[in-house]
């Protein structure tokens, strides 16, 4: 009897050891988790740069997870402990083990290799619109191992980093919208060079549109000539994903503007928009 008691006072001494044990690895990861969050807001709150604030969310993310992992291992090895268990062997089979599987998850440790220097690097941030590995679209998750996408019809793309050899990324300092018209062969280009003009110009007298619209409009000229369609190539300098919404609000404009000016379009219409 008297044995029996002592094994039970040892059982629940160990049972109330591994609940404190998760409990304090809990309130560490808590706390861990509200440092994160008010150095992140601390940062959020001394920069201005839209494009510096996603990186340092990104990286919040990163660094939450990753003390997530670790805390869990290190909470692991001490409840291993705590019920009696050696935590020696384990280590060194999963020394072996992990050697063992190591030549065949070089596709994974490529993955976090890729993934380190693509944030290190500030190449992509949630928020950001980009295209990688053929896919493209809004950035909504960065991990370590892939780069989770949302493209403009709704669908979700998981692009290992491993696979991401060129980055293009249309969020970062300034875009263009560019716009190619084409109209008839016999159009006056003044005339069309002044429409272009002038429609710029009611885009910045715009307060929808003049924050989005940093310079000028820039006429490149005739970009081609194709029998009965010249075509004219221009662009607007821009703030950052504002570059499709102000290409689409210019094109509607231009059209008005060309119809109250006499300038035809082609038939088939020549109208092609391009990204800068």
């Amino acid at each position: 009897m008297l044995m029996n008691l002592k094994l039970w006072d040892a059982a629940v001494v160990a049972g109330i050891r591994v609940l404190g044990t998760l409990l304090v690895a809990w309130l560490v990861l808590r706390l861990v988790k509200r440092l994160i969050r008010g150095s992140m807001q601390r940062i959020s709150s001394r920069i201005n740069d839209l494009e510096q604030i996603r990186r340092a969310e990104t990286l919040a993310r990163v660094f939450h997870n990753l003390a997530s992992v670790v805390i869990a291992l290190v909470a692991g090895m001490l409840v291993l402990s705590e019920m009696g268990i050696s935590v020696a062997p384990i280590l060194g089979a999963a020394g072996v083990v992990g050697l063992a599987v190591g030549f065949g998850a070089q596709s994974l440790v490529k993955d976090f290799v890729a993934g380190f220097f693509l944030m290190l690097e500030n190449q992509i941030a949630r928020g950001d619109v980009v295209e990688v590995a053929g896919k493209s679209g809004v950035v909504e998750d960065v991990r370590l191992r892939y780069v989770q996408l949302r493209d403009y019809e709704g669908n979700v793309h998981f692009v290992p980093n491993g696979l991401i050899t060129t980055v293009t990324n249309s969020s970062r300092g300034f875009a263009f919208a560019v716009i190619e018209i084409g109209v008839v062969s016999d159009s006056d280009l003044a005339a069309v060079f002044a429409g272009l003009h002038a429609v710029a110009q009611q885009l910045r007298a715009d307060p929808v549109f003049a924050p989005s619209i940093q310079e000028a409009l820039e006429i490149a000229g005739v970009e081609r000539l194709d029998g009965a369609a010249v075509t004219v190539r221009c662009r607007l300098r821009v703030r950052p994903l504002e570059q499709w919404r102000v290409r689409r609000e210019f094109l509607q404009r231009l059209k008005l503007e060309f119809e109250r000016r006499g300038i035809l379009l082609p038939a088939p219409s020549v109208l092609v928009s391009r990204q800068g």
